[in-house]
């Protein structure tokens, strides 16, 4: 074979497999439950977390919470009953006594911080806030320890109603089409402080928070098919959203394959 020839095969295949890997990377997934959590790694776990990074996903989601001597933690369940077999609330307890329990699989709790340590260069954050009331302080120091760890720019957060003016126009707030159709009638309304987030987003809705400069992150996580086998309605809804042009997710890792 001529030198020309080779070559220009060596280009077909580079641009073959440049192909393949843009179409397999073409969507931004963010991992529910702090990671890629399956039969070996537990939710809000480091090696969940790890997992997501090497997979090349864009964010992961955790559950904030805070103990009773108001350090931050991710941890899904305000009770430790289903991981640890223990009947009393996470904010019950201080994160010296919590940093202490592990379960039969290795779970321990990790701090907000030790989390955002172990993102930091590879992977974004998404806030699920768990924190009932309107605390400032600690949502101040929520946002120092994100810019301490260069966390802070695309962070997104599903909020609560209490903290939703304390976090407006710091965090991207998570919001239905109809929320936001009522905060664009608001005078001080910024389509960078929000972003739509449904698992039940039509064309329509895209091209409209297109034309409005608002982010769209399609939701596919598997508490919505608890009856019966998940996969194929989870499979339905991931190809209905990315039929309507979704290009964002918020999935549980088990749904990966339908995006990839």
């Amino acid at each position: 074979m001529s030198g020309m020839r080779r070559t220009s095969v060596l280009l077909i295949f580079l641009l073959y497999n440049l192909t393949v890997y843009c179409q397999s990377n073409s969507h931004r997934l963010i991992a529910h439950r702090g990671g890629v959590v399956d039969s070996l790694r537990g939710e809000n776990s480091l090696e969940a977390l790890q997992e997501a990074g090497k997979r090349g996903y864009y964010m992961i989601e955790v559950d904030v919470r805070l103990t009773r001597d108001s350090i931050l933690v991710t941890h899904h369940d305000a009770n430790l009953k289903r991981t640890f077999g223990i009947d009393t609330s996470l904010s019950a307890m201080t994160w010296n006594e919590l940093s202490r329990l592990k379960n039969n699989n290795g779970y321990r709790i990790l701090s907000f911080e030790d989390v955002l340590k172990a993102a930091r260069g590879h992977l974004q954050i998404m806030i699920d806030l768990k924190i009932r009331g309107d605390h400032p302080a600690i949502f101040n120091r929520m946002i120092d320890l994100l810019k301490k760890y260069d966390l802070y720019q695309q962070a997104l957060m599903i909020g609560t109603d209490e903290s939703t003016q304390f976090f407006t126009g710091k965090i991207k707030l998570s919001c239905t089409r109809a929320q936001l159709e009522e905060n664009m009638k608001k005078k001080s309304f910024n389509p960078a402080h929000y972003y739509l987030f449904s698992g039940d987003i039509s064309a329509a809705d895209v091209e409209w928070t297109k034309k409005h400069n608002i982010l769209t992150v399609g939701v596919v996580n598997a508490w919505s098919f608890k009856d019966g086998d998940g996969m194929a309605p989870a499979k339905a809804q991931a190809q209905r959203l990315i039929k309507a042009g979704v290009t964002c997710f918020q999935i549980d890792s088990m749904f990966e394959p339908f995006f990839r």
